[in-house]
């Protein structure tokens, strides 16, 4: 008689996967699910913000003619149409937020396939049996349907709120302002994606490409500035975005000015995927001969960097890496105090105007900007009391890079030398400090001013 029991054995069965991880498309678009919702509701605001605005400040015709005629000082920056109606001061307020706008599909399209060959993981996905441009593709068709998941999230939002201020457009007229903004950000994409064939890391293509959105800007601005340059400005997709106003409905849309936009990020995207296909993994495009560096520029050095101060500490390090950022936020934020500063100067009767004739905005300045007697000042105190908010962002992208050394696995080289987490966490904070601090150029600006 046998020792042994034969027992019935349980096989469970096999639990699908989840729907999410069924292919490269959902599951890249699971990971959007937090931008789309929050991007989505932060672009609706920026445009419902300007709407609630508007009708607190045209309450008497004067208020009126003297926001039509404030509009028209900036038309450098956006064109004033219809400005004195929720959807024309909506519209042309968005102008000066244009930037903000391709934050993301500028990151999200640079680290879209460059981000995953330095974390080594797009060589895992190419191992099972999908080639390169179906890859390529899923992952850009997940970008796109995120960003017309925006455009009709940004759409609704601004159709309610056109609805509550008793605006003139429609929910058609607000889904293709979604639409045409959709459309913008793809463009951007797609330069961000082409660029990034060309560089070894994401951030170099999200920079290369920032700077590419300014040279943008500036562009579209030429024709608004000097006369007879449109020819200028039609090298930039912010100009065939502009051609369409939806939210003003004696103005409309631009089939013409959206179906460029359309072509142009069809273009640079597959331009982008064809040179993906044609590339090693991990490396980049090679460029003419006529534009390489020579091998004596090139070459990496092979020293070490021993007596390098910023390897002293985590807290050197993190100071050392942080180093060009804050210069070029201090500068920028330093010049965008001294343009407001310039610019109240210039507006101050027509602010004015405004200021006078809207209780509300009169509030609003007091409450900002403390109960100043002259108007300059309590309006320069206003605007100076939102600038902390680039300091809050600029600490965001900081804090952002630690979780990036976690997912690229530097952290853990760090924590492989005898040094507990506490210690690495206070060195990063604390380098992240002294940076953000300094308020004195704002405070000295303000009372220089007034």
């Amino acid at each position: 008689m046998s020792s042994f029991a034969t027992t019935s054995v349980m096989v469970k069965p096999r639990r699908r996967p989840p729907v999410w991880l069924r292919s490269i498309y959902l599951k890249t678009l699971r990971d959007y699910r937090v931008p789309i919702l929050g991007w989505g509701i932060g672009m609706g605001l920026v445009i419902v913000s300007p709407m609630a605005s508007v009708s607190e400040l045209v309450r008497t015709p004067e208020a009126r003619a003297a926001l039509v005629s404030l509009a028209q000082t900036f038309v450098w920056n956006a064109d004033a149409i219809a400005a004195d109606t929720v959807g024309g001061y909506a519209t042309f307020k968005i102008g000066i937020f244009i930037f903000l706008i391709g934050i993301w599909p500028l990151l999200a399209a640079s680290r879209m396939l460059r981000g995953e060959e330095d974390r080594s993981s797009l060589d895992m996905l190419l191992s099972v049996p999908r080639g390169r441009v179906r890859v390529a593709l899923e992952k850009l068709a997940a970008m796109w349907t995120a960003l017309f998941a925006m455009a009709v999230i940004v759409g609704v939002l601004a159709f309610l709120g056109g609805t509550a201020l008793k605006a003139s457009f429609g929910l058609g007229d607000a889904l293709l302002f979604g639409l045409d903004l959709a459309l913008f950000c793809a463009v951007i994409g797609g330069v961000a994606l082409l660029i990034s064939q060309f560089t070894h890391e994401r951030g170099p293509a999200a920079g290369t490409t920032a700077g590419l959105l300014l040279i943008f800007i500036v562009l579209d601005m030429v024709h608004r500035v000097i006369p007879n340059t449109d020819w200028i400005s039609r090298l930039s997709p912010i100009y065939y975005y502009n051609l369409s106003k939806p939210l003003v409905p004696t103005y409309g849309a631009s089939l013409g000015g959206m179906l460029v936009l359309l072509a142009l990020a069809v273009a640079l995207s597959a331009a982008a995927v064809w040179l993906f296909a044609r590339r090693d993994v991990g490396d980049t495009v090679p460029l003419p001969r006529w534009l390489r560096l020579s091998g004596r520029v090139a070459g990496p050095s092979r020293s070490l960097p021993e007596r390098e101060w910023s390897l002293r500490s985590v807290y050197a390090r993190s100071l050392g890496m942080i180093a060009v950022p804050t210069l070029w936020w201090t500068l920028g934020i330093a010049g965008g105090a001294a343009w407001m500063v310039i610019v109240v100067q210039q507006v101050e009767g027509k602010l004015k105007t405004l200021y006078t004739d809207s209780p509300f905005l009169t509030d609003l300045i007091k409450n900002l900007g403390g109960a100043n007697a002259e108007f300059n000042a309590a309006f320069l105190g206003a605007m100076f009391s939102l600038l902390p908010l680039l300091l809050m962002a600029f600490a965001v992208t900081q804090v952002n890079r630690w979780t990036a050394d976690e997912d690229d696995g530097r952290l853990e080289i760090v924590l492989s030398t005898p040094q507990s987490r506490p210690v690495v966490l206070f060195g990063r904070v604390s380098s992240s400090t002294p940076p953000t601090s300094p308020r004195r150029p704002w405070a000295w600006s303000r009372w220089r001013f007034s």
